[in-house]
């Protein structure tokens, strides 16, 4: 099939769909006529990809991910392993954002937000207030 289907298919937009050809993460065989010809697997892949990367895995793990995936004899540890290191950067993200919101939620409450200069928002993003 070709890349206008294989998108259709995926839920990828073609030029994603030829990013990850260009960094080898799938590799579609080429028909008589130049163009890519996409099979069945391949749209699997691309399907896996779409998932492993809307969960928050980056380019490299997908890659690690795309291999133990065609490794019917993995150990599933290896892919827990990855999973496992993924969660841990997500709950960091999450905890440093929770600490960002409750910086950010008391330098609010701390501003009148009436006609007077003073503010403290501003004077702790210019540093006044450490």
């Amino acid at each position: 099939m070709n890349i206008g289907a294989a998108a259709e298919r995926s839920g990828l937009p073609p030029k994603t769909i030829r990013y990850y050809e260009d960094i080898g993460l799938v590799q579609a065989s080429r028909a008589l006529n130049g163009y890519r010809d996409y099979t069945v697997e391949d749209v699997h892949r691309l399907k896996f990809l779409q998932r492993a990367r809307s969960l928050g895995f980056s380019v490299e793990e997908c890659r690690q991910l795309l291999s133990l995936y065609a490794d019917k004899n993995r150990d599933s540890a290896s892919v827990k392993a990855i999973a496992t290191q993924k969660l841990e950067e997500i709950d960091a993200k999450i905890a440093q954002l929770q600490s960002l919101s409750a910086v950010l939620s008391h330098l609010i409450s701390n501003c009148h937000g009436d006609h007077r200069p003073n503010c403290p928002i501003i004077d702790d993003l210019a540093g006044a207030a450490h």
